[in-house]
């Protein structure tokens, strides 16, 4: 009984598909394979541009977080009195903030990491040089690190 259901069901299915198809002109099939490989291309595109934005926006909060344990390095050993140490800390904090904007896109984002290094680095030439530089020019730098980080 049910072989005899599912052969009079696929029967059906037959018979319907075949009068559906039968009733299209011939050129919309190839239209619609056409259609559907651009469709396919540019989801493709998307799915490939976001998963790039990802991976950039990983690196530079990776960056970010690297720079930032940097500079509470370098307020820390401003803090002992560590002039040299300190100086040393904020370049590899200016560093790694390079190697994050380099070869990326320019947008606000890069440009606002930019002025950060050039922040970074004159501290830096202050601190090497033996100029006495506030804990509080730091802690600016830090909090404009954790801004950067929540955008």
């Amino acid at each position: 009984m049910w072989k005899f259901v599912a052969v009079l069901a696929l029967a059906t299915v037959s018979f319907g598909l075949g009068f559906y198809f039968g009733q299209r002109p011939v050129g919309t099939l190839p239209q619609s394979v056409s259609d559907l490989q651009h469709s396919l291309k540019d989801t493709s595109r998307n799915i490939i541009d976001t998963t790039m934005g990802i991976e950039r926006d990983l690196r530079r909060r990776q960056g970010l977080i690297e720079s930032k344990s940097r500079v509470v390095q370098a307020k820390s050993e401003l803090f002992d009195k560590h002039l040299g140490e300190a100086a040393k800390q904020l370049g590899e904090a200016a560093e790694t903030l390079d190697n994050v904007t380099k070869g990326a896109k320019q947008d606000e984002t890069i440009l606002a990491l930019r002025a950060l290094t050039g922040t970074l680095r004159e501290v830096q030439l202050e601190l090497s040089m033996g100029k006495p530089v506030s804990i509080k020019r730091l802690d600016e730098i830090q909090r404009e690190v954790d801004r950067q980080m929540n955008k």
